[in-house]
């Protein structure tokens, strides 16, 4: 929690405390239906809940902003930013049923009303978000192509609509042909070796009615 603290040191009391409870939960789950490996469960903070807030060292969502994490596994990044963005709704959705009865456990244990799950692939959502989030699930043009009309018309942030990608390593061949991409360094933000490689990833993508 230490950790959290160390870069966000403006939480609510309410925001401390959820953070603190996760790690508990999250232990309890996964020795019923394991979401997270055993080394990464010891270091959650370090590895999954801090990693999720970097996308908030990139952009400030406003209130009443519609997110939609893909592919959300056992809730990263979209519980920790729920916590973190209260008043934004937070829509996340996996394909594999026994994640989201994590996720879904996790979201009642903190009390998070900003957050609804679906079971499905993400092909089957109709909505549209200001930003769609996620980590590393796939490469970039498969991504792009599930979340294809996903997008919002109505723009209220600085930074465009589109995606907020959590991903590591070399991406220059992977995002050779999207030329509006963002690349920030997590390493910028955070001074563990662990985000040495990492980063946030923006593509804006426009609307297409």
């Amino acid at each position: 929690m230490e950790l959290i603290l160390k870069y966000f040191p403006n939480l609510t009391q309410d925001q401390i405390e959820k953070f603190t409870k996760l790690e508990a939960l999250y232990q309890d789950w996964n020795l019923k239906i394991n979401v997270v490996s055993r080394k990464d469960i010891d270091e959650l903070y370090l590895r999954h809940v801090l990693h999720s807030l970097a996308i908030a060292k990139v952009i400030d969502f406003k209130d009443d902003a519609n997110i939609m994490d893909v592919g959300t596994g056992g809730g990263f990044p979209g519980i920790p930013l729920a916590i973190l963005y209260p008043e934004c709704n937070f829509h996340l959705v996996d394909s594999i049923a026994k994640k989201l009865k994590v996720v879904n456990e996790v979201v009642e244990g903190l009390g998070l009303e900003n957050v609804k799950t679906t079971h499905c692939r993400v092909e089957e959502i109709k909505e549209t978000y200001d930003f769609i989030i996620s980590r590393a699930v796939a490469a970039m043009p498969t991504f792009v192509h599930w979340i294809k009309g996903r997008v919002s018309k109505h723009q209220d942030h600085d930074l465009k609509n589109g995606i907020l990608y959590l991903k590591g390593g070399d991406l220059d061949e992977e995002l050779q042909d999207y030329r509006t991409a963002t690349i920030y360094n997590i390493s910028d933000f955070y001074s563990e070796d662990f985000y040495e490689t990492k980063k946030v990833v923006h593509l804006p993508i426009k609307y297409k009615g």
